[in-house]
């Protein structure tokens, strides 16, 4: 899930310092040409390396330590899910002034999922649940202990107050503050997870899903990948689906009164921090958010 950052340094990335990164720590693919991904995400600076491959760099400090995750836990993953993600191939080292590790993984086809597409789709909706069903049973043998998992641990929704009702209230008269305010409380009062912690996504929105000729085919992006209370990953309900696919996914899913309120607390959270943070600046972002915390306030 997208983080709130305390910090935003971000180092200079172009195609030079990538083609340096590549030539020099994977040398088996100095050969092939690097076109860069625009637009890309908050997070990273992504290059189609080749035909096959792709170069995904952090932006700033809050994206650090996502590529080891990644490395670790995609493999595992990957013939545990119904629907096809990343393989990482090479975890790269800071170098040529470059401060963090960086991550080359397999390149995937594919469209971004658009609203437009399958906002109406209960089919593509239950399939979505059964992801996340999937995704939450899985069980590896070696998972780290609790208190030793750091990685895996996402703060809670409760650490988002703050920034929250502060966004609330910068946002008045373009949203309903009221409506806003309510849902928030009724997020953070409602009973938490009260049963063994579940694998989630952490980053669950339209952005990292993938179509192929209308269909889902991939989800990419797993640096928010985590375990614990799953309902953060209830964020694509109202990313993607109308009321109707929305009523068909929870369905499928089984998700309790209280999880979904959590889930739209999420979404009402995340939402407001993109739409304060880019909205002014970019109009897509505008659009999607917008669109994002009105689903949330109908539920």
């Amino acid at each position: 899930m997208a983080t709130t950052r305390t910090a935003d340094t971000r180092p200079p990335i172009n195609t030079a310092l990538v083609r340096d990164l590549v030539d020099t720590q994977f040398p088996q693919w100095a050969e092939l040409p690097l076109e860069l991904l625009e637009p890309a995400g908050s997070d990273h600076v992504i290059y189609r390396l080749g035909e096959e491959l792709s170069v995904r760099l952090p932006r700033h400090a809050g994206a650090i330590g996502q590529a080891e995750k990644e490395y670790e836990w995609l493999p595992r993953l990957a013939p545990q899910l119904p629907l096809t993600i990343p393989v990482p191939m090479g975890v790269g080292e800071p170098d040529f002034g470059y401060p963090w590790r960086w991550a080359v993984s397999r390149w995937l086809e594919g469209e971004v999922a658009t609203v437009e597409a399958l906002a109406d789709s209960s089919g593509a909706a239950v399939e979505l649940a059964e992801f996340l069903t999937a995704l939450q049973r899985f069980a590896p043998e070696d998972i780290p202990a609790e208190e030793t998992r750091y990685e895996l641990t996402a703060p809670p929704l409760a650490d988002r107050d703050q920034a929250t009702r502060a966004a609330i209230a910068e946002v008045d008269g373009a949203f309903d503050t009221a409506a806003m305010t309510e849902l928030w409380n009724a997020a953070l009062s409602a009973p938490a997870w009260d049963r063994p912690p579940a694998w989630f996504h952490g980053d669950f929105h339209t952005g990292n899903l993938l179509t192929v000729d209308g269909r889902l085919s991939a989800v990419i992006d797993f640096g928010g990948l985590g375990i614990g209370d799953p309902a953060c990953d209830l964020t694509i309900a109202f990313t993607l689906m109308s009321a109707e696919s929305r009523a068909a996914f929870r369905a499928a899913l089984g998700v309790d009164d209280a999880t979904w309120t959590r889930g739209r607390g999420w979404a009402l959270a995340t939402g407001l921090n993109a739409y304060i943070s880019y909205a002014a600046v970019n109009p897509r972002v505008a659009a999607q958010t917008t669109r994002q915390i009105t689903e949330a306030l109908i539920g």
